[in-house]
């Protein structure tokens, strides 16, 4: 069985739990995933259940789709994502990506715990991705090219929409936070970074550093679907701060934050699915 028919097969299974088309899938990252819980007219299955998803196995990420609604808008909330540094090839982690463009969907927002490299930011900032730089030393379409999901080399100078980049900023604004705007840099994982790796990525113009997104955002330009990108600070990067980093201050900023990260997708979905 080809991705393309694995694709469908997915689609499928879903379709026969919900008919409903999402127009917007959004993708939660590390401690971000009680959003999923404020979705109206649930219906939630788990990673495990669908054919070809793979599991997680990374604290903070519940392994579930939710579809239902935000406001007017249908949505596919993925509670949690399928991390390379699991171990898994790069074609699964960007799997279910593919599956919501076989479902309909046409816009994605990817979120995301991040460090921050840039001195202005705190953790608990939010920062929308304008940009990414892809040192994970993979790429999701890497190999033979079905052109039945998209070109063999699309253009990436705008992955990140714009207008989307405008609607979440617009969002941060009405909620009282600052709406920075940055350069987001993935890494494999699953170690953290050092200091030297820290000032190299600084000096190559990102403001923060992950270990996700970028293969999920390629992935869904090839298929033809607009994406927005949100990087939650969780922690400030190797060498900026006197403590060591852990996932545990990742899990803990997430539920600091969690209150302005609902009312800002709340705020911004519908909007993005318009």
């Amino acid at each position: 069985m080809d991705l393309y028919e694995r694709i469908a097969e997915a689609a499928g299974y879903i379709k026969a739990a919900d008919p409903r088309t999402p127009r917007v899938g959004v993708v939660l990252g590390s401690g971000l995933g009680e959003f999923a819980e404020t979705v109206a007219d649930p219906t939630a299955m788990a990673f495990a259940d669908i054919p070809h998803f793979k599991n997680v196995g990374v604290a903070g990420h519940a392994a579930r789709l939710v579809l239902g609604r935000v406001g007017r808008a249908t949505v596919a909330v993925f509670q949690g994502r399928i991390h390379y540094y699991e171990g898994h090839d790069i074609a699964d982690v960007v799997f279910p990506v593919r599956v919501l463009a076989g479902l309909g969907g046409q816009s994605l927002l990817l979120t995301n715990a991040a460090g921050g490299l840039n001195r202005e930011y705190r953790p608990g900032d939010m920062m929308v991705i304008r940009d990414h730089i892809n040192l994970m030393g993979v790429n999701p379409l890497r190999g033979p090219n079905d052109d039945r999901l998209g070109p063999r080399f699309p253009d990436l100078s705008a992955v990140y929409d714009p207008a989307f980049q405008d609607v979440l900023a617009a969002g941060l604004a009405e909620i009282g936070r600052p709406a920075h705007r940055g350069v987001y840099l993935a890494l494999s994982g699953p170690s953290y970074e050092t200091p030297a790796e820290i000032r190299m990525m600084a000096a190559l113009g990102a403001d923060a550093v992950g270990m996700s997104t970028v293969p999920e955002a390629i992935a869904a330009r090839h298929m033809g679907m607009r994406v927005a990108g949100l990087s939650c600070i969780s922690n400030l990067a190797a060498g900026l701060a006197a403590r060591a980093l852990t996932h545990r201050e990742v899990l803990e900023t997430g539920e600091k934050v969690k209150g302005d990260f609902i009312r800002l997708l709340t705020l911004a979905i519908p909007r993005l699915a318009s």
